[in-house]
């Protein structure tokens, strides 16, 4: 597939053009700015990201990641008017977190893939001085026809500066009065000047009085919450959120209605567990976390936190804890909120209804796993026959709900979900559905990979 080097171009044809994004250690965001023979948008509505999908009628549009593919930007050249001239792709860190750098971010790749053609790649140079943003590539006419050019130049002021001296209003803050002397503001309006190419443009500053500015909604590049969906079997979410937040609750609950009256009469009890590897014993493996995997299975990968634990010997690194001092919270271990392992479980309930449990400094989390075990006196009805549930929210807008879709019966205990808190976009939900053997009371295990190893924990009978 051919490579570009930095400031290479290569012509394109007319038809539709996918560009996708990859990147290895920090995520990054993916977005494209419709450009005009000025070097500036001409409106903010020229600016496509995960804020606002799509313009000129879907003739650029932004696709966020999935299961399957990277983050990626549709573009359509045969539809886009006359009067853009270039569209600016670009790859920026988290705008809310001004601490994110592409030094944290290895192998940048960006493909771009017409019908019919090979895919053209461009791999920018590494990042190491603060950037917080970096120009891609671009797609620009030239006579009738149009190209694409390989840019890789880095940007010390993240997505919001970079837009802003394409032309974008940024919604920011209000300033204080004292940084706008006689009632005005400082704008970057004014006529492009000589620029290297690919170089977002800059002019001389313009004076605009209060009430002078379009009344238009400026870009709000706040990331907005998941709302609330529910996953498919084997489906991931993730929650946004920054590790460090000290005020942030994140609940998850098990829910159950005891699916039948006869049921309910008995009681119907179900208990919510945690299983849960601090991120101080947390590794990053080459295995999706999640994965089930057999007995013996020694966890193998690089430290979330590097130094953390200094007299752990590689032998038990990756050894998980599969005793009665294996880390859990559950109806004996109610756990704590202000102290290690800051989960903490409301109660036990014994009839149909919710137990949920709150965690919090998700800085001092790598895994947790939430698993469900039916007691004895239940009968041999499958989890799913009990109107069984995870339901997992930050409280700020985002709800995962995490159903079970197999009506697998004489099964003591399901693992529901993986909660991943080493995930750069924040917290990964993961749809697991694992079941133990059939008549089998061993717990499940979670590894400090983050893989699960069904009937390998801990018996441990609950009778009324």
């Amino acid at each position: 597939m051919p490579e570009l080097g930095k400031g290479a171009n290569t012509a394109v044809g007319s038809g539709t053009i996918t560009v996708a994004l990859d990147a290895v250690g920090d995520q990054v965001d993916l977005s494209a700015l419709l450009v005009g023979g000025d070097g500036k948008v001409r409106s903010d509505d020229d600016m496509v990201f995960y804020n606002q999908p799509a313009a000129e009628d879907g003739a650029v549009r932004h696709m966020a990641a999935d299961a399957r593919d990277p983050e990626r930007i549709e573009l359509d050249p045969a539809v886009l008017p006359a009067d853009v001239d270039r569209v600016v792709l670009v790859a920026s860190c988290d705008p809310d977190d001004v601490t994110r750098t592409f030094r944290e971010v290895k192998e940048v790749t960006v493909r771009a893939t017409q019908e019919g053609t090979e895919p053209v790649v461009f791999r920018p140079p590494a990042l190491t001085d603060g950037e917080r943003a970096v120009l891609l590539m671009e797609l620009y006419r030239r006579g009738p026809g149009w190209k694409l050019r390989a840019i890789g130049q880095g940007y010390a002021n993240g997505l919001a500066g970079l837009a802003t001296d394409f032309g974008v209003r940024v919604e920011e803050p209000e300033a204080p009065d004292d940084e706008a002397p006689d009632g005005e503001v400082s704008s970057t309006d004014g006529p492009d000047t000589e620029r290297t190419m690919g170089e977002p443009p800059t002019g001389p500053a313009t004076t605009v009085r209060p009430g002078a500015m379009p009344t238009a909604t400026r870009a709000n590049l706040v990331k907005p919450p998941l709302g609330a969906i529910s996953l498919d079997k084997g489906g991931r979410a993730a929650i946004g959120l920054d590790k460090q937040d000290r005020e942030l609750v994140v609940t998850a609950t098990l829910e159950w209605d005891g699916g039948s009256e006869q049921r309910r009469k008995r009681g119907a009890d179900l208990d919510l567990y945690a299983l849960f590897v601090p991120s101080a014993q947390a590794l990053r493996g080459d295995r999706t976390p999640g994965t089930l995997v057999k007995a013996g299975h020694v966890a193998q990968g690089e430290p979330l936190r590097p130094g953390a634990h200094p007299g752990t010997s590689a032998a038990t690194a990756g050894t998980a804890k599969k005793g009665k001092d294996a880390d859990v919270v559950y109806y004996k271990r109610l756990g704590s909120l202000k102290k290690s392992p800051f989960i903490r479980l409301d109660g036990d309930s014994r009839v149909p209804g919710r137990e949920t449990l709150r965690i919090v400094r998700p800085d001092e989390h790598g895994y947790v796993l939430l698993c469900a075990y039916s007691a004895l006196s239940n009968g041999f009805g499958s989890f799913r026959s009990f109107g069984a549930k995870v339901v997992v929210t930050d409280g700020r807008g985002s709800t995962v709900t995490v159903p079970l879709f197999e009506n697998t019966r004489t099964r003591y205990w399901v693992a529901l979900a993986l909660v991943d808190f080493t995930a750069d976009e924040g917290a990964a939900i993961h749809h697991v559905e694992a079941y133990s053997a059939r008549m089998t009371e061993r717990r499940p295990v979670l590894h400090p990979d983050g893989t699960i190893e069904m009937n390998g924990g801990p018996v441990e009978f609950k009778r009324r």
